[in-house]
């Protein structure tokens, strides 16, 4: 029976799966819910732990951040289902409870559309709308035609409204799994049961949450030296850990082994449908302006965020999807689907950057350009197999299982802990106050300011 405290704490480890905490604020979370249960931490976990909140609190900005720690969330609904309660009688109570819920919305729209005689989808303003005749067929004649016009065209707004609510949340589910899989899925009631296991997961997916930073090398690997200490508390006791919760963040070989024949098809499945709805994104941000494949360097007219969302969400995707394939033995499939991975768009004074230090792009940029687009090879458009992929991998120098494009990445050594940085477009600034006010100076928006950011930072 955990106290009221622990239950405190578990709600918020919970929360932090959809949000951006830095991971030294987990961390303390983290410590604070295992003083609340008395826990009996080994001395790794403990100086872990330590390592972590010991950062945190030293800086003088300890509990204070200029960065959003929230991913973007869309705008609701509420104005227009707020006029839709004084417009339409059969709606005030619903439109009340619709909230930011697409179906319920759309709930909304349909009960009003029967008020006017409208059906869902009838937005064409000049053949949808009904003249005086047929609104006195509907039984709506008393209703003059610029309070019907008024009433359809807030249903015609209302419903591109709908569109755009969904596209949003949609984007921002891509950009969730993407940086932290899917443990930001998981109910609250399986994420509590074992607080050990709470702890891992909601301290690895902050991890993978942080921002990029602007450098010509590798960015931080979520899988640090505390998220190891967490991970080694759920090794010393195996037989109470739910790994199948611990898959959804973190899908080693050893993980997955644990897992039912059962879990991981449910795993799979569910990340089948995810690539799939992934490699439309990228077709659509493809066709909307064609990237320059070659080099994956941002051009005029790119939608830069989308696709890097997308790529990221991808990326992920494919990495568990892989390692689910393998784990079930069925690396057989491989030999005759195997899309590749999907790199980011590159601004081109990062790219410009690597050029001076390191000799030009990254290996995977050709690898990807020469092979079929993952989309055509989901629908059977463009044949891909196993052998293709290693055979161009082979061609320009890329190890085809180190490099994860025919088999998963083995599990990674744990990093350093470094405390997060304040960041302003990627830019590592000295402290909060600063970032705030660089931020809204504008400073590190135009072309090429960051390429110079780090020469007086």
């Amino acid at each position: 029976m955990t106290s009221h405290h622990a239950e405190r704490l578990l709600t918020e480890l919970h929360a932090s799966l959809g949000l951006r905490r830095r991971p030294e604020d987990v961390a303390q979370l983290v410590s604070d819910l295992f003083t609340a249960l008395g826990a009996d931490l080994d001395p790794a976990t403990a100086n872990a732990l330590d390592t972590a909140t010991a950062n945190s609190l030293r800086s003088l900005w300890h509990g204070y951040t200029s960065m959003r720690e929230d991913f973007a969330r869309p705008v609701g609904a509420q104005r227009q289902l707020g006029r839709a309660a004084t417009l339409f009688r059969s709606v005030p109570e619903l439109a009340t409870e619709a909230g930011d819920d697409p179906a319920r919305i759309e709930a909304v729209i349909r009960r009003a559309g029967e008020e006017i005689g409208r059906a869902y989808g009838e937005n064409d303003f000049g053949m949808d709308r009904l003249n005086r005749e047929e609104r006195a067929g509907a039984g709506i004649g008393e209703l003059s035609k610029r309070q019907y016009n008024k009433r359809f065209r807030l249903l015609r707004r209302m419903e591109a409204k709908l569109a755009r609510v969904v596209h949003e949340q949609r984007r921002r589910e891509v950009t969730l799994t993407g940086k932290g899989a899917i443990a930001h899925t998981l109910p609250y009631e399986r994420f509590a049961a074992d607080p050990g296991r709470s702890a891992f997961v909601a301290y690895l997916t902050a991890r993978g949450y942080m921002r990029s930073i602007f450098t010509n090398g590798k960015q931080r690997r979520p899988y640090d030296e505390v998220a190891d200490a967490l991970f080694q508390r759920l090794r010393a006791e195996p037989e109470r850990t739910d790994w199948y919760v611990v898959a959804h963040a973190y899908p080693t070989e050893e993980v997955l082994g644990h897992l039912t024949d059962q879990e991981l098809s449910e795993l799979l499945a569910r990340w089948s449908r995810f690539l799939r709805e992934v490699a439309g994104q990228l077709e659509d941000a493809w066709n909307r302006c064609a990237l320059e494949r070659d080099t994956m360097i941002v051009r005029p007219g790119n939608d830069s965020s989308t696709w890097n969302q997308a790529a990221q969400a991808w990326s992920t995707a494919r990495a568990h999807w892989l390692a689910l394939l393998t784990e079930l033995g069925r690396e057989d499939f491989l030999d005759r689907v195997c899309p590749g991975k999907v790199p980011r768009l590159m601004a081109a004074d990062v790219a410009y950057w690597h050029r001076k230090t390191k000799g030009g792009l990254h290996p995977d940029t050709y690898v990807w350009a020469e092979l079929p687009l993952p989309w055509e090879v989901l629908r059977g458009e463009a044949e891909c197999p196993r052998a293709l992929v290693e055979q161009v991998c082979a061609r320009h120098g890329v190890d085809p299982v180190a490099g994860g494009w025919t088999a998963p990445r083995p599990a990674a050594e744990p990093a350093r802990f470094r405390r997060t940085p304040e960041l302003v477009h990627g830019v590592q600034v000295a402290d909060p106050l600063m970032a705030s006010a660089l931020r809204s100076a504008g400073v590190f928006s135009g072309k090429g300011q960051r390429a110079v950011a780090n020469e007086w930072l």
